[in-house]
Order: structure tokens, then C-alpha cells, then sequence
């Protein structure tokens, strides 16, 4: 017998005197680890960034750099593998990543709702059945040619079992944000491949389990049947004991308040004893986290407020590190050779044609239309996150392979086959886009026949008027509230419609798939019918609202990344037929009187909305209209002021200023700005008008409405009409300092005028206009104010225009300042 001298590394102190002592920090373990998690963090979020254009969701960018950084790519470097990855590093590199998985996999389980799985349709099932039975056998199959070329003395049955499960899985969270990338969340297609997805996620974790029992190393077969007969036994305890303990939980966390540390932290500590239970029994520590996140209750605000003590240093430090681990496994240059390259070619074959063909043709058998189809079987050959979990767990299992005379272990995977799958997983899932978009483009947004009120100007003003209040956050809402009722009216029938949409962020957090489960048909994501919980406050406000008022109210979700929530924005106002869009400031109101910022990015959104609405589109300055609650129609008294200067935008304002009065508790004073044209300041308004002789025929429409206004206002108490005369942009500001004391102020965001135009230049929210810009920036105004731009048939941008014509103006006062020094 020969016996080897093997030298095992020392283990590493954990940290060190640092290298003015002669210490190295790459030699010890808290250093050598921050290191990696920085490197890891910076080159996977650059690669991310760089296949954003190409709508790839963030894990191809994190298997990606797992990758780089292993033996296939910067690893060929012995000096870098062993300086940054040494070998006796990997212990707790692989430690970290798998505590980091662990939770990730408990937030995976509060992503499954198992009351959803239950009310599955039955084509969704029928889908999710067919993605999963024939991949599995297909994955078997193509086990069997592995086994008998590179994957030779594996168990058979280890192996066959873990085959079918890697090219059977469909990764449910990378599917919702290529859904959601693409627009489909909402469609028919979309619902059904989440809906699919979902059950096939459930059924990937339950063959896990069995593929890990059924690998087990011991020497006789019951063990396995032990392990399987444990796993069970461990999730009846986990419903009929641990799921009634979270369900006391989650009734003691009341809506509004903080949820009490000691929930959180008990809830945290059970996932760790669920994962060591499961290890013990011999599956895997992550099913035991997986089926405590399952068994959580999801109403109350328990889930939510585990989710954000979690994911953000999960998902964003961890994780990572578990794709790190997965490259430093995964060497492409195992993969030589014409066999070698032809078993690849053959994996991704099979795994692409038992998904796709296998949901393409129950698809048909459904009697959905073959482009849908077939959009629908790339769809479910998404891989992720699942996926590699499954090949790690196969690279590191060590399967008892027992002869007449001695037992040898064996790994599942070997190198060379778990570099092959890596690969296949990566290619499947960054094929999936692009086929999608080349088979299945929905109906581009066309203009509807029967969408003839895009303006709340109208010749007809009896018609209904069709308002879409959008809004970020339940700050929004009481204001959003206010206006609605003051926007009501005259109370007929069906006279205003609201389509309430809740404005929510799909970001890569994994609790952005939570909100995923609330799409539904009709238009975008909506909130499921039937009783509601506590939580939903949006709905509950609306729907009192609703009740109230005897206002048609529908409640609604945009669930959208920021770079293309307008998309959604405008999408529904075109479905809805809206005649305006409301949208909320990027500024708070803060008790002191000044405006805070909370996300410079909803900025961006209402300026893309402008650009592109298919109707009108406000902008609410939100100064606390009405107060903190609705106020009801018998207890309205509010003062609208409305700024008229001229044009088209202004009369916008006008008229819902108008429609504003028929309210009984609403009074509005129409203030017309007038330039006296004998003044010095006069010439400003002749040389605009000269420049722009188009402006004539808006001139006389403002004179046609004014003259209107004069007649309403005689009969009408509640409307009030009152003329400024002017002779430049001060006496301007100091005429709108005589009436800023009012509840609301209704301006249009492009004036015509020269005054107007020279209110602008120091405007520093241009999406505002100049006098919205002027109202929202003085702190002393404490008046909410709606800034109106109305819908024309051309480019809704008008900061070309405006800028010219400002360039314009400025040059002509450097004019007459020449001729006319003295003059004001």
C-alpha cells in the first residue's frame, strides 16, 4: 500500500496587524473577503450596466462575471487565482455565499403564494406540466449519451434524477423581469408563463429534494427512502406547527407600525435552524430556508418588512459571492475537443427542444394562436438562479459507487459536465429576449377610433370626463382625493371617470416579484377582487372615495422600472381614453413650507410623459389640498384661482377651472394677465406677436373664451372674473404676490406671451412652465398648485419653441434698451 503525503493549507486567522507590521491582508480571512466581495460587487454591476441595452436581465451579467473571474478567463493567471482566490480561501467564500443563498432562498418562499398556485388556471397548469415532464425526459436522455462518454462511473441514479431536474427547471423571478423588460406582464401570454412558471418552481425545489435523497452516499438503499420519508415529515411539522406561530405573528403586526424586533429576529433565527434541520436530514439547509419563506403568511406587513431587513444585503453582497463560487468550479477549458464541443451543442439542444416543444404544442392543444405559442415555450426555457443552485449541488455531492471489494465516491457532476451545463443554462437564458421579440411583437399603441376627448376643452362639455390620477405613494393620496371631488362637478351619472394608477418601481429586488402576483387582465397589474386586506389602503381610500362621491373609481398598478414607466403611463390613458393625466410633483411638501426632493427619477418620468401623452397632462404641486383626509362634497370650500395669460394651455386650465365651479363648495376667480400696450414693457408683446403671427389664431380663441367667461361670471356667483393690466414681468410677480391666498391655483405650462415667456428664464423646473415654476419656487405661497399642459395633435415638447422664442425676446429688449436707456 502507498500512501500519499497530502499537505492541507492552514487555516486562516481572521484578521491582521496590518502591512506597517509586515502583515499582507491577502493572507488573512476578514481582509482576503472584502476584497473578493468588492471585486465581485464592481464587475458584475459594470456588466449589468453594459447588457442593460440588450434587455438582459442582471443574472446573465452575475454568471457572466463568476465566470471572468474563475479558471475559464482571469484564473488562467496563477499568480491572480492565488493571490485573490486561494484555495484555502474557498471554505469561507463558499460559506458567506451560501448563508447568502439561504435567505435568498427564504425570500424565494415569500414569493410563492400558495393560495395563487391553488386558483392556477387550468391552461397554466396544463403548461407548467408539459415544461416540466417532457425536459425531464429529455434531460434523462441526454444523461444517458453523458454517461456513457465524460460522465463515466457516476451513480446512474444520482445522475439521471439531476440531469432531469437541471433542464426541467424554469427560473420564475429572471422570468417576471424579462416579462416585465418586455412589456408582456400583463398579457395573456405573460399571466399564463407566470402562472406556469410559479408551479414549476414549486415542483423544481420538490425533485430536488428528491434528486439530493436519491444521491445520497450511504451504503444501503433505505437510507434514501429514509431522507425522503424526513423531507416529508419536516414540511407537514413546518405547516401543522411552524406556519400557525407566524400566522399569531403576522395578526400582532398592525398596518402603520414598525413590526417588533423580536419577530424579525425570531423569523431569521428559524430560517437558520430550518436550514440545519434540513442539512441533518440529508437534503439541503436551503429547502428547509425555502419552505419556512413558503409557510409565511403574506397579508400583514410581517412579509414586507422581513424582505426589507433582507434582500437589499443579500441580494447585493451575497449572492454574488454564490456566482463567484459558481465560476471558480466552472473551467471552459475542460470543454475541448469535437465530442466535448458536440455534448454541449447536444445539451442545449435537448434542454431547448424538450421546453419549447413541449409548451408549444399543449399551447396548441389550448387553441392559443402559434405565435403566442411559441413565444410561450421561449419563455419557459428561462433558466437562473435555480438552475445553478441545482449544479452546485450536484458538483459538490459525493455519490457512493460500491463494488464487490471497495466503495469509491464520485461526484455527481463532474467538471467537465458541470461546465457544460453552466453554459447551457447561460445561453438559454440570454436567447430568451431576443427570440421572444422575434416572434411575438404585441399591437404596436394606435390611435383609437373611439377616442375622441383627449382635452378637457371640448365643444360638448356634458360628455364624460376621463381622468387618470396617477401617484407614487400614499402621501400622494389624500390631495389626489381633494382634487378628484372639487373635479367632479356637476353629480350626473357616469359624468367623471377615475382611473386611479399606483405608480410601483420593478426593480431588481426580489421583492418586486411580489407585486408581480397582483397582474391581471383588464389593461395593466391591478388589485385582485374580493375581500382585501388591511394593508391596501390605496384601495380602501378609493373605494370610500367611490362610495362618496357616486364617482366611477377603478383602482390600478403600473408595475414598471423607472427608464420606461411612462410607457405604461401613457399606454393606459390611451386604453382608458383619458382626457387628462395627473401627475404627482418629484416634491414633497414639508411642514416648514419648502418642497423636498424624494426621487430625482419620477422628474424624468413626468418630463417623458409630457413629451409623449395622448391627451392633457397636469402636474400637482401638492401643498396639502384640503388637508391630511378626504374631505367629503357636503364639507368642500375651496378658493381656485386660475392665471390666465393666453393660449392654449391656459385655456385648458380655464375650462377645468370651469368645470371646478359647478362643484357647490367650490368658488374660482379667473385672474387675466393684460399687457398695456402703450407701455414701455408693450413692445415686448408687439415684437412676440411679430415673430409669431401663428399666435393670432389662439389670440382670438382666448377672446372668444373670455368673452364666454364674462357671461358666466354675471350669472354665476361662484365664478368671478378679474383683469390685470401690466407693463412687464415685475409688475407681473407682484401682482400674482396679491393673490397667491388660495386652496388651489390652476395655471397652464406654456403661456403665450412675452411676459409670460420672460417669466421663464430663471425657472428651474421647466416641465412647471414659467408661472408654475414661479408659484412652486416662492415659500411663502401655501397653495397647491396644477400645472396644464393640453394635448396637441404634434410634439408635445415645447422647450425648443420656448427657448427660441425667449432668444428672440431677450434680443429685441437689448434693442430697445439701446434706442430707450430710461425706459422700464
Amino acid at each position: 500500500m502507498v500512501t500519499a503525503n497530502v499537505t492541507c493549507p492552514q487555516p486562516m486567522v481572521a484578521t491582521s496587524n496590518g502591512f506597517f507590521q509586515g502583515d499582507s491582508p491577502l493572507e488573512f480571512a476578514l481582509p482576503l473577503v472584502i476584497l473578493q466581495i468588492c471585486l465581485v460587487v464592481a464587475l458584475t454591476r459594470g456588466l449589468a450596466f453594459l447588457l442593460r441595452p440588450l434587455r438582459q436581465p442582471r443574472v446573465i451579467a452575475e454568471i457572466v462575471g463568476g465566470i471572468l473571474l474563475g479558471p475559464s478567463a482571469l484564473g488562467r493567471n496563477k499568480t491572480y487565482l492565488h493571490t485573490v482566490f486561494p484555495p484555502k480561501s474557498v471554505p469561507v467564500l463558499d460559506t458567506l455565499a451560501n448563508i447568502g443563498l439561504l435567505y435568498f432562498l427564504f425570500l424565494s418562499g415569500l414569493e410563492i403564494d400558495p393560495k395563487a398556485l391553488r386558483r392556477t388556471a387550468k391552461k397554466a397548469l396544463a403548461l407548467a406540466v408539459a415544461g416540466i415532464s417532457l425536459p425531464f425526459l429529455m434531460g434523462i436522455g441526454s444523461s444517458l449519451v453523458l454517461r456513457a462518454t465524460i460522465s463515466k462511473g457516476v451513480n446512474d441514479t444520482a445522475f439521471l434524477v439531476y440531469m432531469g431536474v437541471a433542464l426541467s427547471i424554469t427560473a420564475f423571478p429572471v422570468l417576471a423581469r424579462i416579462l416585465a423588460e418586455l412589456k408582456l406582464l400583463t398579457t395573456d401570454i405573460g399571466r399564463m408563463a407566470m402562472s406556469a412558471a410559479a408551479v414549476n418552481d414549486v415542483v423544481a425545489w420538490v425533485l430536488l429534494a428528491l434528486a439530493i435523497a436519491v444521491s445520497g452516499s450511504g451504503k444501503s438503499p433505505l437510507i434514501a427512502l429514509w431522507v425522503l420519508l424526513s423531507g416529508c415529515g419536516f414540511v407537514i411539522l413546518a405547516i401543522l406547527i411552524v406556519r400557525p406561530i407566524f400566522k399569531w405573528m403576522a395578526r400582532r403586526c398592525h398596518e402603520g407600525e414598525p413590526v417588533q424586533e423580536t419577530y424579525v429576529c425570531g423569523t431569521l433565527a428559524a430560517v437558520l435552524a430550518a436550514g440545519f434541520v434540513t442539512d441533518a436530514i440529508g437534503i439541503h439547509a436551503m429547502f428547509g430556508a425555502f419552505v419556512i419563506g413558503v409557510v409565511i403568511p403574506k397579508e400583514g406587513p410581517l412579509a414586507g418588512a422581513l424582505v426589507e431587513k433582507v434582500e437589499d444585503l443579500v441580494s447585493g453582497l451575497f449572492l454574488p459571492l454564490f456566482f463567484v463560487s459558481s465560476g471558480l468550479k466552472t473551467n471552459v477549458a475542460t470543454i475541448e475537443g469535437l465530442q466535448s464541443w458536440g455534448l454541449l451543442g447536444l445539451v442545449i439542444c435537448t434542454a431547448c427542444f424538450g421546453k419549447i416543444v413541449g409548451t408549444f404544442l399543449v399551447s396548441l392543444l389550448c387553441k392559443l394562436p402559434v405565435r403566442e405559442s411559441l413565444a410561450l415555450g421561449f419563455l419557459m426555457n428561462t433558466k437562473g438562479l435555480v438552475e445553478l443552485i441545482v449544479l452546485n449541488i450536484g458538483k459538490d455531492r459525493k455519490v457512493s459507487n460500491s463494488t464487490a471489494f471497495v466503495c469509491f465516491l464520485f461526484q455527481v457532476l463532474n467538471d467537465q459536465t458541470f461546465a457544460i451545463m453552466v453554459l447551457m443554462a447561460l445561453f438559454t437564458t440570454f436567447i430568451t429576449t431576443p427570440l421572444v421579440l422575434a416572434v411575438y411583437k404585441p399591437a404596436r399603441k394606435s390611435r383609437r377610433p373611439d377616442y375622441k376627448y383627449r382635452t378637457i376643452e371640448r365643444k360638448n362639455t356634458a360628455t364624460q370626463l376621463r381622468i387618470l390620477a396617477c401617484f407614487h405613494s400614499t402621501r400622494n393620496i389624500p390631495s389626489m382625493i381633494n382634487l378628484l371631488e372639487a373635479s367632479r362637478g356637476v353629480q350626473k351619472v357616469e359624468n367623471l371617470s377615475v382611473y386611479a394608477l399606483h405608480l410601483m418601481e420593478l426593480s431588481e429586488r426580489s421583492s418586486s416579484i411580489l407585486m408581480v402576483h397582483k397582474a391581471r387582465k383588464n389593461g395593466l397589474p391591478f388589485w385582485n377582487k374580493g375581500p382585501r386586506a388591511d394593508s391596501d389602503q390605496v384601495v380602501v381610500a378609493f373605494e370610500a372615495f367611490k362610495q362618496l362621491s357616486h364617482v366611477s373609481v377603478r383602482p390600478m398598478t403600473a408595475i414598471s422600472s423607472m427608464m420606461d414607466m411612462h410607457e405604461d403611463i401613457c399606454t393606459t390613458a390611451e386604453r382608458k381614453r383619458a382626457a387628462l393625466i395627473i401627475l404627482p410633483f418629484h416634491r414633497h411638501y414639508r411642514f416648514d413650507g419648502s418642497l423636498e426632493t424624494s426621487r430625482p427619477e419620477l422628474r424624468l418620468v413626468s418630463r417623458k410623459v409630457l413629451t409623449h401623452s395622448p391627451c392633457s397632462v397636469g402636474i400637482l404641486v401638492d401643498r396639502g389640498l384640503g388637508g391630511s383626509t378626504h374631505v367629503s362634497g357636503s364639507n368642500v370650500s375651496y378658493l381656485i384661482r386660475v392665471i390666465f395669460f393666453g393660449g392654449r394651455d391656459d385655456r385648458e386650465a380655464l375650462t377645468y377651472g370651469l368645470r371646478m365651479a359647478e362643484h357647490p363648495g367650490i368658488s374660482v376667480e379667473v385672474i387675466r394677465f393684460v399687457v398695456n400696450p402703450e407701455a414701455a414693457g408693450g413692445e415686448i408683446v408687439s415684437f412676440h406677436m411679430a415673430v409669431h403671427s401663428s399666435c393670432m389664431k389662439s389670440l382670438s380663441m382666448d377672446e372668444e373664451m373670455i368673452s364666454e367667461l364674462k357671461q358666466t361670471a354675471s350669472k354665476d356667483i361662484s365664478v368671478k372674473y378679474d383683469e390685470k393690466v401690466v407693463r412687464n414681468a415685475t409688475e407681473t410677480l407682484d401682482a400674482i404676490q396679491e393673490v397667491k391666498q388660495c386652496n388651489l391655483f390652476l395655471v397652464g405650462a406654456t403661456p403665450e406671451g412675452g411676459i409670460g415667456l420672460l417669466l421663464d428664464r430663471h425657472n428651474e423646473c421647466e416641465e412647471l412652465g414659467p408661472i408654475g415654476g414661479l408659484l412652486t419656487s416662492d415659500s411663502t405661497v401655501t397653495a397647491s398648485v396644477l400645472v396644464i399642459q393640453q394635448y396637441s395633435d404634434g410634439n408635445n415638447n415645447l422647450a425648443t419653441s420656448e427657448e427660441a422664442a425667449v432668444s428672440q425676446l431677450e434680443e429685441g429688449l437689448q434693442e430697445k434698451n439701446k434706442s430707450s436707456p430710461d425706459s422700464n
